[in-house]
């Protein structure tokens, strides 16, 4: 015998009524999921700006050693 809608509509209503006091939980493992990762996306921002300022002077220091064996050695 094939269900009709109002056996899928009880149907429905059962597993709505089964599944629902675990979403709430399920939300609240996400938030805590996303402020983690949050927290985790930001260290690696401040590790980025850190390692792109060192990179930067190292660089910069480079560049004042090159022009100074460029003057010792008078090349243009």
């Amino acid at each position: 015998m094939p269900l009709d809608q109002n056996d899928l509509k009880q149907i429905k209503d059962v597993v709505v009524e089964a599944v629902n006091p675990y979403f709430g939980a399920i939300q609240k493992d996400f938030t805590g999921m996303y402020e983690r990762l949050d927290r985790i996306d930001r260290r690696l921002d401040h590790i980025e700006q850190f390692l792109l300022e060192d990179h930067r002077r190292r660089i910069g220091k480079l560049e004042e050693e090159v022009k100074g064996l460029k003057e010792l050695f008078s090349v243009k």
